[in-house]
């Protein structure tokens, strides 16, 4: 998952400052520059990094010491605050105010164009109850329209396709036809490089569809070019937002990092796997608390409500919020893993977590799920909310009535306890 190794890397920097009375200049000097290493190998570009730190270190100098607020939480906020500005600051969807709303998906071959127009057809038919018209003006790519045939049929979305006519005739005729839609979908052709006779073409179609929405598609592995590319497409077209796909697939992540600062184009939707429900809203605020390690609580919670009772999953989300994180909130997470998604995204959402997911095969996560459900369902409700007391008798006891060993048991606490100091971390510096 994108971030992964930064993620890992700010953890170790923040966890040498815990516990000092006070931060020096020195502290300070040394922190920023573990974290301008760890930004340098996660592929963020200069122009950010130094943006970042030298706000960083102007605040920090400058801060005011909070008495019972230890000076490290007060320094990982002030990066949370720059990071979410940085990314952001607030989640930008789609707009619509006409109907049919009308969007163009652009973007390089290889880059995920064509999934992608899908997902977003899935989210906008699901979720939002819209009747949406697919239009398969990718005429370069040979493959293309069958595969947004295929996808659309998979979905429900119907697909507006066209013989023997030019991309700007399919769109003109779809547009005709499409009258009726909540919203039409634009896929258009994409090419190995930025090209001129690329974006005369993509310029006719938004000159003739008038969209409301053009979002670019940029591959999260590309490293620094997603810039470039980015660039190369705002030059030319009124781009409104990007979608970074395979943000599940590179463990730096900087590009992601970098992409809204140098081009002003905000990232829209990230892919977070191959299905064609795996695409996820871009929120800067909770994207920065993942990276500092402190997870995603928010949308870990919204993904539960999908299959949980939804008083349940509020007041799990409002005790996590102010700290106070049980074993039985624990297992009303996991319980739920298995339907949400692989194990090892899901446990990045957790606050301590992330070192934790690195380590996680997704093939073996039903088993591992199973073991640790059964150590929980084998404590007593008193020990589930009081791991505390849980002693060598007891560990022995849980671990044979889960049949698992105690070192099996040690480690689930261990873990358990972790995540608790990040959680109550967490909600001090949110609250």
């Amino acid at each position: 998952m994108a971030f992964d190794n930064l993620t890992n890397r700010l953890q170790d920097t923040f966890r040498n400052m815990t516990g000092k009375g006070k931060l020096s200049e020195k502290n300070i000097t040394d922190a920023l520059s573990e974290i301008r290493i760890s930004l340098l190998e996660a592929d963020v570009s200069l122009e950010v990094i130094n943006e970042l730190l030298e706000h960083t270190r102007k605040e920090s100098l400058g801060m005011k010491v909070v008495r019972d607020v230890d000076p490290s939480q007060m320094f990982i906020k002030i990066v949370n605050d720059k990071l979410i500005e940085i990314l952001g600051e607030e989640q930008v969807g789609l707009s619509f105010t006409k109907k049919p709303g009308i969007m163009m998906m652009v973007g390089l071959q290889g880059s995920g164009k064509t999934t992608t127009i899908a997902k977003i057809a899935n989210e906008l038919t699901k979720k939002e109850d819209k009747k949406v018209l697919l239009v398969a003006a990718d005429l370069a790519r040979p493959a293309a329209i069958e595969q947004l045939k295929i996808l659309g049929e998979r979905i429900g979305v119907e697909v507006f396709s066209k013989e023997n006519a030019t991309p700007v005739e399919v769109v003109q005729d779809a547009l005709a036809y499409g009258k009726e839609f909540d919203a039409i979908l634009i896929d258009t052709a994409g090419r190995l490089q930025v090209d001129e006779a690329l974006m005369q073409q993509l310029v006719d179609i938004e000159k003739l569809a008038k969209p409301e929405e053009i979002l670019l598609s940029v591959d999260a592995m590309s490293g620094q070019d997603v810039i470039h590319v980015a660039n190369g497409f705002k030059e030319k077209l009124n781009l409104t937002g990007l979608v970074a796909t395979k943000f599940d697939g590179d463990s730096r992540g900087g590009s992601i990092l970098s992409v809204r600062y140098m081009t002003n184009v905000p990232v829209k939707y990230v892919g977070v796997g191959e299905g064609i429900d795996e695409i996820d809203a871009f929120y800067p605020d909770r994207t920065a608390s993942r990276i500092l390690g402190m997870g995603d609580i928010v949308s870990l919670v919204e993904k539960a409500q999908e299959k949980m009772d939804i008083e349940a999953s509020e007041k799990s989300a409002e005790r996590m919020m102010k700290g106070q994180f049980t074993l039985d909130d624990m297992l009303i997470q996991l319980q739920q893993v298995s339907k949400m998604g692989p194990l090892s995204g899901l446990l990045k959402m957790l606050p301590g977590a992330n070192n934790l997911a690195g380590q996680v095969d997704d093939a073996d996560a039903s088993k591992g799920m199973k073991k640790t459900e059964a150590m929980i369902l084998s404590m007593t409700k008193e020990e589930r909310n009081d791991p505390s007391i849980i002693r060598s008798t007891r560990k022995r006891r849980i671990a044979n009535g889960s049949g698992v060993s105690t070192t099996d048991v040690n480690r689930l606490l261990s873990q358990y306890d972790k995540m608790k100091k990040q959680m109550r971390m967490f909600s001090r510096m949110m609250g």
